[in-house]
This record gives C-alpha cells, sequence and structure tokens, in this order.
C-alpha cells in the first residue's frame, strides 16, 4: 500500500496512467459531485459523461444547471453527452448517479460488457451477489465480485454504496461490533433536505418544520445495515445476527445527516472505553492510503455540543464521520450522536473510494 500512495501523491502520475471513466446521471447533483471529485483524480480520468435521452447530444452546459460551488461544471462546458448505453460511452469503469429504476436496466448491460459500475443507486444493493461496500468497514466485501460473475456470467461487475443515512450509521457501528459485538441497535435520523435531490422537499413543507416520514428509508437502514456487517463466508455474506430499529426524519438542514444512535453491546463496556474504541479505529488497513479515505475515518468530538452540522460536517471532503455526547443509556447501553455528510461519504465520494479499493486489490487490472 505504501507504493500506491507514493503513486497517488508523487508527481509520476500522469494522464497516461490514468483509468478512463464513464458517470452515468451526470446532470443531477449527485452525477455532478462525480465530476468535481473526479476532474483531478489521481487514478480516474473522465472519458464520458451520460445522460438521458433528452439530454443526449446537448453540451453539458446546455443540459443542466450546475448546483455545486467551484468551477461551473468542473471546467467541462462543451463536452458533449453520451448516451447511458455501453455503445455509445463504454469505460472500464462507470460511476452510476441513476436513480433505481433507470439503474435496474442500465447498469446490467455496462457491467455484461465489461465495465465494473460502481453505483449510488438502490437497484442492486440487497442482491445477495452484489457488494455493499463501506470500505473501512468491509472491504472483504468486495470479493462478492466473484461470485457475481459467476452466477450473471458478466465480464464486469456492479458494487454498490450504501444508503447514505446506513452509511453514517455503519461507519458508527463497525467499530463496536469489531470490539464487542453488537446485540441490538436503535437509530433515530435527522437528515439534510438535500438527500431527497434537487430540489429537494418544497420550502413550504421544510422551513421551521420536521418530517418523519422519508419514503423506504427506514426499511433501508434495517436491512443494508446487517449486510453491511456481516461475515462474508464461502462466496457469500451471512448477515450480522443483531436486529436495528430506525426511525427517519427530514430536517431544514442543506448538507449532513446527523443520527442519535442507542446500542446493547456485548460485555456491558463503559462510555469511556467505547469512545477510546472510536478514537483508536481505522478500519481496514487497506484503505487508508486511498486518495479519497480521511486521515481518521471517525473523528471524536468531547465537546457537550458536538457534532453540528455548521461546523463539522465539511472537515476532510466531507468524507470523515463525527461522534460525540458517548455516555450510559438506561435503555440498551450506550448512546451517542453521529453525523456524516449525505451526498459525499453517503453518495459520490463512497463510489469513488470503492473504485480505489477495487483497484488498490487488483480488480481492476
Amino acid at each position: 500500500m505504501d507504493s500506491i500512495k507514493a503513486e497517488f501523491n508523487g508527481d509520476e502520475t500522469t494522464a497516461m496512467s490514468r483509468i478512463p471513466v464513464t458517470i452515468l446521471g451526470a446532470t443531477g447533483v449527485v452525477g455532478q459531485r462525480f465530476v468535481r471529485r473526479l476532474i483531478d483524480h489521481p487514478l480516474f480520468e473522465i472519458g464520458h459523461l451520460a445522460a438521458s435521452d433528452r439530454s443526449t447530444g446537448k453540451a453539458y452546459e446546455e443540459a443542466c444547471a450546475w448546483r455545486l460551488d467551484g468551477e461551473p461544471y468542473a471546467g467541462l462546458n462543451r463536452h458533449v453527452l453520451r448516451a447511458a448505453h455501453p455503445s455509445e460511452a463504454m469505460a472500464p469503469v462507470v460511476f452510476s448517479a441513476l436513480d433505481s429504476g433507470p439503474a435496474k436496466e442500465i447498469e446490467p448491460l455496462f457491467a455484461a460488457a465489461g465495465s465494473f459500475v460502481f453505483s449510488n443507486a438502490s437497484a442492486f444493493r440487497m442482491a445477495k451477489d452484489v457488494p455493499l461496500l463501506v470500505p473501512e468497514a468491509n472491504a472483504d466485501h468486495l470479493a462478492l465480485v466473484e461470485t457475481q460473475r459467476r452466477v450473471r456470467g458478466w465480464k464486469g461487475a456492479i458494487v454498490c454504496n450504501p444508503n447514505c443515512t446506513a452509511t453514517v450509521l455503519v461507519m458508527g457501528l463497525a467499530p463496536l461490533q469489531q470490539a464487542f459485538g453488537i446485540e441490538r441497535v436503535f437509530m433515530t435520523s435527522m437528515q439534510a433536505i438535500s438527500g431527497a435531490g434537487y430540489p429537494g422537499v418544497p420550502s413550504l413543507d421544510i422551513l421551521g418544520n420536521v418530517i418523519p416520514f422519508i419514503r423506504s428509508e427506514e426499511d433501508k437502514v434495517e436491512e443494508e445495515t446487517p449486510k453491511m456487517l456481516g461475515r462474508f463466508k464461502e462466496g457469500m455474506v451471512e448477515d450480522a445476527p443483531f436486529a436495528v430499529s430506525a426511525m427517519c426524519h427530514r430536517v431544514p438542514v442543506i448538507e449532513g445527516h446527523s443520527e442519535a444512535v442507542s446500542v446493547a453491546l456485548k460485555g456491558s463496556p463503559s462510555p469511556d472505553r467505547v469512545a477510546d474504541v472510536f478514537r483508536a479505529w481505522r478500519g481496514d488497513p487497506r484503505v487508508a492510503a486511498l486518495p479519497s479515505a480521511p486521515p481518521a475515518p471517525i473523528r471524536v468530538h468531547t465537546a457537550e455540543d458536538r457534532p453540528q452540522v455548521r461546523l463539522d460536517v465539511e472537515k476532510d471532503g466531507g468524507m470523515s464521520v463525527h461522534v460525540g455526547r458517548v455516555r450510559t443509556c438506561r435503555l440498551l447501553g450506550i448512546k451517542f450522536a453521529l453525523l456524516g455528510h449525505n451526498t459525499e461519504r453517503g453518495a459520490a465520494g463512497a463510489s469513488v473510494l470503492n473504485a480505489e479499493l477495487a483497484h488498490a486489490l487488483g480488480y481492476l487490472a
């Protein structure tokens, strides 16, 4: 891994050594985040931007309104959009920002043709042969690709990142599962409006309000979390044996999902012991050298009023998760506050980190 890190951080990486990629759904906000993250990436080079039929053939700046800070369209203003099909936009690596419906039809076409598809969509997350990755927590699940190729006959593969809320939760639970073992989890989320896409939630619905319902969100958190924290065994993932109960709320915050977590741990460790585990955890050692990996995957806050969205969520390019208020829970044993960036760690940044891991482990050779 040291040689990989030297390659990424040195001056020897050239355009010739970068891997061409296609971005599906490039006109949406998550697609735009992919563009912004990848435009100067040391490993990947944008080859094609692809979008819906109504945008095909248009210049990027004509097909969508740029919603992010920084240089508009990341300098690709005049880049012509391709059709979202391997015949038009084939590349060794594909990043998908498609909605679940189109993803279900389009992503397998690229995988069958030989592309590694790193998907932000929910269409294949719970398929038994599809890796659902948070690299620090379950990098070994990437080996499901071999099962997937054998079962489906694909030359390429589909690799998914989880639901954004589940991603943040798993980052907070993984150290505790590894150190103690988890028996039960209860989580209440307070989720940013950007999680609903652009333009998100109408202002008269969300301003000065809390909406206690996000369609399918609770089911996704409860189903995806045990898969991610399960054991890879004999070519499949055996789900973690604990139950998760989730309640999800939309709140008037732009970026950042906050979560109040209560957890029953084996051995009934003290809050101080749990906080020490959070501080020490670095996850899978193969991840630390990757370009998008944060210096520490979990930042532990000691101030009684942290973490806060406005103060903390953008640190480390939105790729770290923040923990605070670790204390005793009278019902389950331990409770704490958790915060993560829903459109970076929970979306575009997550897929890019997954692709970096796949390259480091030799899958993109």
